[in-house]
């Protein structure tokens, strides 16, 4: 483990976004990083489908639920 220095409107950012996710701030930049790269390395793929990818790859299946209509 190593220590990245970043801006401080950057870590701003990755506390407030933590607190919103309910991860650590370290998560929250593990989860960005690895975003980050998942999307350099696969530029036509979204957000929501590198997503999907990640919880299938992890082995979580999707709850199907009724609409509310």
């Amino acid at each position: 483990m190593g220590i990245v220095n970043i801006e401080d409107e950057l870590h701003e950012q990755l506390r407030r976004a933590s607190k919103a996710s309910y991860r650590s701030i370290n998560a929250q930049a593990a989860f960005w990083i690895r975003i980050g790269m998942l999307c350099e390395i696969h530029p036509g793929v979204t957000f929501q489908e590198l997503v999907a990818r990640e919880l299938r790859a992890a082995g979580v299946a999707p709850v199907l639920t009724n609409a509310a209509a």
